[in-house]
C-alpha cells in the first residue's frame, strides 16, 4: 500500500468517525431536546440548522467522502482484493449507501419539506411531531452507524494491512 493511500484511509477513518458523530450527536440528544421545545421552536430551530449546515466543514467531509468512499470501495476491490480489500470495499459501500444515500433520499426531502413550512401552523406542528422527527431520527440513526461500520471496517483493514506489512 502506497504512502499516499496509506494517509488517505487514515483520513477517512477520522472522517467517518466525526461525521458520525455529529449525527450520533442529533440522534441522541439534539432532537429530543427539539421535540421537548413544543414544536414551534423546534421546527424555527430545525430549519435554522438545515440552512447552516451547507455553510460549515461538516458539508465538506460529508461530501467529500462519497467520491472518497468510492474510490476506496474500488481500490479495495480491484487493486487490493483479498480479505483486507474486501473490507475496504464494504466501507466505501456501506458510506456511500448507508450514509449519503439515506441522507439524499430521506433527510435532505423532509429538511425541504421542513424548509417551506410555516412553524405556527398547526400542519406544520403536526407534521414536526408525528412525521419529522421520528423518520428524520430514524435515517439519522441508520446513517450513524453506516459511519461506524465504514471506520470499524476501514480501521480493521488497514490494521491488518500494517500487520502483513510487518510480518
Amino acid at each position: 500500500m502506497s504512502t499516499t493511500f496509506f494517509f488517505l484511509i487514515q483520513f477517512t477513518i477520522l472522517a467517518y468517525a466525526l461525521v458520525g458523530g455529529v449525527f450520533l450527536a442529533f440522534s441522541d440528544f439534539v432532537m429530543r431536546s427539539l421535540a421537548l421545545t413544543g414544536g414551534v421552536s423546534g421546527v424555527q430551530t430545525m430549519q435554522s440548522i438545515n440552512r447552516e449546515v451547507f455553510r460549515w466543514i461538516f458539508m465538506v467531509f460529508f461530501i467529500g467522502l462519497a467520491p472518497i468512499s468510492l474510490f476506496i470501495a474500488g481500490y479495495g476491490g480491484w487493486v487490493l482484493g483479498g480479505q483486507r480489500g474486501t473490507l475496504m470495499l464494504l466501507a466505501g459501500i456501506i458510506y456511500f449507501v448507508g450514509c449519503f444515500g439515506v441522507t439524499v433520499f430521506f433527510n435532505v426531502p423532509m429538511n425541504e419539506a421542513l424548509a417551506g413550512m410555516d412553524a405556527q401552523i398547526d400542519a406544520t406542528r403536526a407534521y414536526w411531531e408525528e412525521i419529522y422527527l421520528p423518520r428524520w431520527t430514524f435515517w439519522n440513526s441508520v446513517r450513524t452507524v453506516a459511519c461506524a461500520i465504514s471506520a470499524a471496517l476501514l480501521l480493521f483493514a488497514l490494521l491488518w494491512a500494517n500487520q502483513l506489512q510487518l510480518a
